[in-house]
């Protein structure tokens, strides 16, 4: 089945706006998720990598991106197509909270398609 990575972002403020039942609804969503196989996560600390030319590692902390919003988390989603995967995405805490989550739909890597 086709994956996608999903990116939420989001903030306190936003999710302390967001009724307790629509938090708690959107967390349940996520959970159910989980257990059809999904992965997901918080956004941790993150660090940048670059290798130039595989001439040597550079690790700077911090993202390399940003955003009006931070980025809270992460998902590794399975839907048929994008508009399953929207609707995935749709029911998620960023979603519901005030934040946004991006779909991005994973094409296999050109050297592991056989």
């Amino acid at each position: 089945m086709p994956r996608s990575i999903t990116i939420g972002y989001g903030d306190r403020s936003g999710y302390d706006r967001t009724p307790k039942a629509v938090r708690d609804a959107a967390h349940a969503a996520d959970a159910e998720q989980v257990r059809e196989g999904d992965v997901m996560g918080m956004a941790g600390a993150p660090v940048q990598v670059r290798n130039p030319d595989a001439a040597g590692v550079e690790v700077t902390a911090g993202p390399f991106l940003s955003a009006a919003l931070p980025i809270a988390g992460f998902a590794l989603i399975e839907a048929p197509d994008l508009d399953a995967a929207i609707a995935i995405a749709a029911r998620s805490p960023c979603a519901v909270a005030q934040g946004v989550v991006e779909v991005w739909p994973l094409d296999p890597a050109p050297d592991a398609k056989g």
